[in-house]
């Protein structure tokens, strides 16, 4: 993954009120795309499988609303039957003055399940909302089973995620604009924002120029979907900054989604399954101190200075900081940058380091400290001329029943060929073991529930004897590696969505002895 490098301010960020102002909206079920309206009274929300959504449990999402009472938003009622049928619904954007609401999707004059081919406007009167008026956009198109995006007034623009004609992953984003009441053809954001995974609820900043979306497909991701944030460069709506992930206080292991600033309450809001009280809560965060962003396992720009003596030698300052993932204590370790030569960074006791390398190379990076599970990553900066960039990592302890994720070991589909870009966490696993000869582990591999269950179950084995088979190949005793396939039965999310079956494939070890 190549990365271009800017120098972002990020807000820091820290609890809107002491008490929850939240706590009657967040529920046991799936609280999602959360639009506040411009007077700052009213909160739109979308609610999946509630029981008293138009389809019932089965329903992917009911618009609700939420009002501000006192210092705090109200339990969420059902906005009715207009607003609402059989199919995903939602808000994408609400006009200055209150009086029209843009819907995601497609409306039907019967009211069953919505097309996710286009967006909708209803208007305000003096007994309510009329019927939704569908909005047609020439070449619009999404094979996607809901659509998510955000309508931006000021600009006259829609921003949302499809699966569409050029879309190079499973969802990608783009951008219509509406000009003298005319919709033009919806533009690819580019291969800068879209991965070849997905990439979905995005949203932009009021005056267009920072782009917030969730991602799955990038590399040194926190967990399932990640937010980031990226710059448009010019109007071509093209050319963006390299996404940088929001960090560990926004990311979290497990999922975010519909990051969206309110610019007039001075707050943030977004979506998170981390310690929900059903699968998605509804988070909302005030600014607090202005400071130089910092991502982890990801970069970032430190400083852009221009040195001549620097770039003339074309060097670059990479430094950061080894972290304990659990106490967040510094770790003593070393960071190995591999290209056609190896240049090797220690930390101190508080897990600082920094180097000197060529900033005209691609390097295999790996992390390792002793009690600590080895990391590896992948820097691509030859392109790029810079002076000092910043990655820091966060390093899992050694301890029996740690659960290791292979993120980067792929196969072929349906076979037991391994991808080439597998190896290098591979051979991390290798140095890892070589590194702790007391430790064996369990390798574990995971299919989704498509298919036939032994044939995966067969499949997950026989993938697992692979891996097995190459790390007994550069050394390692077998008698230190156990291995089983899990076939479909043990999924980490629901298998109902294309994102939530990849999540489900994967290949784990865990540590049985260390």
């Amino acid at each position: 993954m190549r990365y271009s490098f800017l120098l972002f301010l990020f807000i820091g960020f820290q609890s809107f009120s002491q008490t929850n102002p939240l706590a009657l909206v967040n529920s046991s079920y799936d609280e999602q795309n959360p639009v506040i309206s411009p007077d700052g009274k009213t909160l739109y929300i979308t609610i999946a499988n509630h029981p008293q959504n138009m389809g019932g449990k089965k329903d992917p999402g009911d618009i609700w609303i939420s009002v501000w009472v006192g210092d705090a938003w109200s339990a969420p009622v059902h906005a009715g039957t207009v607003l609402n049928n059989r199919g995903y619904n939602g808000v994408a954007g609400i006009s200055r003055d209150g009086s029209e609401l843009y819907l995601l999707s497609h409306y039907t004059k019967n009211g069953d399940n919505p097309s996710t081919q286009g967006i909708a406007v209803a208007r305000k009167t003096s007994t309510g909302w009329t019927s939704p008026q569908n909005i047609t956009i020439p070449y619009f198109l999404n094979r996607a089973a809901s659509l998510t995006g955000q309508w931006l007034e000021e600009l006259s623009v829609f921003v949302f995620s499809a699966e569409s004609y050029n879309t190079v992953g499973a969802e990608d984003l783009y951008v219509t604009f509406n000009r003298s009441d005319k919709w033009t053809e919806p533009i690819n954001l580019g291969k800068t924002i879209n991965t070849n995974f997905q990439e979905t609820s995005p949203t932009l900043s009021a005056d267009g120029r920072q782009l917030y979306f969730a991602s799955n497909g990038r590399r040194g991701g926190l967990g399932s979907f990640d937010i980031y944030v990226s710059q448009r460069l010019d109007d071509s709506w093209t050319n963006w900054s390299t996404p940088v992930n929001l960090g560990t206080q926004i990311n979290s292991t497990d999922r975010e989604l519909f990051y969206r600033v309110v610019d007039q309450q001075k707050i943030s809001l977004y979506t998170s399954t981390r310690d929900s009280d059903g699968y998605g809560d509804i988070r909302i965060f005030k600014d607090s101190l202005q400071a130089l962003f910092k991502v982890d396992t990801l970069l970032k720009i430190v400083e852009r200075k221009r040195d001549n003596t620097i770039l003339s030698d074309k060097k670059v300052l990479i430094s950061g900081k080894l972290n304990n993932s659990k106490s967040g204590e510094g770790v003593i370790g070393r960071v190995i940058f591999r290209s056609d030569s190896v240049y090797t960074a220690t930390s101190n006791r508080e897990g600082n380091y920094s180097i000197v390398v060529p900033s005209t190379k691609i390097y295999a990076i790996e992390v390792e400290a002793r009690g600590y599970v080895n990391i590896s990553e992948r820097l691509d900066i030859h392109t790029f001329e810079m002076q000092a960039l910043e990655m820091n990592f966060r390093l899992q302890p050694i301890e029996v029943g740690a659960v290791v994720s292979l993120k980067s070991v792929l196969f072929e589909i349906g076979t037991t060929k391994l991808l080439d870009e597998s190896f290098d966490q591979l051979n991390v696993v290798v140095d890892f073991l070589n590194s702790n000869p007391k430790v064996v582990i369990e390798l574990e591999g995971h299919t989704d529930n498509r298919g036939d269950i032994k044939k995966n179950q067969v499949l997950s084995q026989q993938r697992v004897e692979k891996i097995k088979s190459y790390l007994v190949s550069k050394g390692i005793s077998q008698k230190r590696i156990k291995g089983k396939g899990y076939g479909g039965s043990r999924p980490i999310a629901t298998n109902d969505s294309e994102e939530s079956r990849r999540l489900n494939r994967r290949v784990e070890f865990r540590i049985l002895k260390d």
